[in-house]
């Protein structure tokens, strides 16, 4: 193997890591972001839990973020706008980054 594939191969693990790793960090804010809401609902415990998975799935609705956001934005009813909701998942995902950088 040269040098260039060795290069290659680097580049394409490092790659794939990334990629692993800011679905798990998306994942994680998601389902915090999903608690978060679940409290402001009303939610705890089991109902909490299942609504925060509610919040994940609705993730993989298309590319982006903008489906969860509009997901809870309907379920809290104009509790919230989707800009404050865009600045929470923020905020999580800052918290979720340091965390998952501490557990490497």
């Amino acid at each position: 193997m040269t040098t260039f594939d060795e290069r290659e191969s680097a580049f394409e693990a490092k790659f794939a890591h990334d990629e692993e790793m800011t679905f798990k960090a998306d994942a994680r804010t998601n389902k915090l972001l999903g608690l978060w809401a679940a409290e402001m609902l009303g939610k705890s415990g089991d109902d909490a839990d299942a609504y925060a998975k509610t919040v994940v799935l609705a993730d993989f609705e298309e590319a982006g973020h903008e489906d969860v956001v509009r997901k809870v934005v309907a379920d809290l009813e104009g509790k919230i706008t989707s800009d404050e909701i865009r600045a929470k998942r923020a905020e999580i995902l800052s918290q979720v980054k340091e965390k998952m950088m501490q557990e490497d």
